[in-house]
C-alpha cells in the first residue's frame, strides 16, 4: 500500500474534488461535509467519469401511512453524486449505486496528515 498525494488540505474547499492517477488506475477524491471520501473514477453503468458530476440530495418518494405516494421530495440526509454521462448516481457515503444497492464503487481510505490529503492505494 501507497500513500498518493492528493493535495494541500487548506485548497480543498466544501464540495471540493480532486482526481488522482496511480498507474491505470483513477481516484476521485471528495469532500463533502468536513468528510473525505475516494473511490473509483470508474462508472459502473458505461465506464464514464463517476466522481466528476455533481452532488445532489438523493430523491425520496413520500408515503403516507397506507404506503400511497405524497409525491418527491429531497432526503435531508442522504446525498449523492451523478456521473456526468449517463446520470448514474452514487451515494456519497457508500459509493453504492442508487438504482442497485448490491452494485459498489471501489473505495479508497483517504487520510489528512502534516497540512497534505493523501490516497492510500
Amino acid at each position: 500500500m501507497s500513500e498518493v498525494y492528493v493535495g494541500a488540505l487548506a485548497d480543498f474547499e466544501e464540495n471540493d474534488r480532486r482526481i488522482v492517477r496511480q498507474g491505470e488506475l483513477e481516484i476521485g477524491v471528495m469532500k463533502r461535509g468536513g468528510e473525505f471520501k475516494a473511490y473509483s473514477n470508474y462508472c459502473l453503468h458505461q465506464g464514464g467519469p463517476a466522481c466528476e458530476g455533481v452532488f445532489m440530495a438523493k430523491v425520496d418518494d413520500a408515503l403516507d401511512a397506507e404506503k400511497r405516494s405524497l409525491g418527491l421530495r429531497f432526503s435531508e440526509t442522504e446525498v449523492h453524486f451523478v456521473c456526468p454521462w449517463h446520470g448514474v448516481e452514487y451515494d456519497f457515503a457508500t459509493g453504492q449505486c442508487s438504482y442497485d444497492r448490491r452494485l459498489k464503487l471501489r473505495s479508497f481510505d483517504v487520510i489528512t496528515k502534516e497540512g497534505d490529503v493523501y490516497v492510500i492505494v
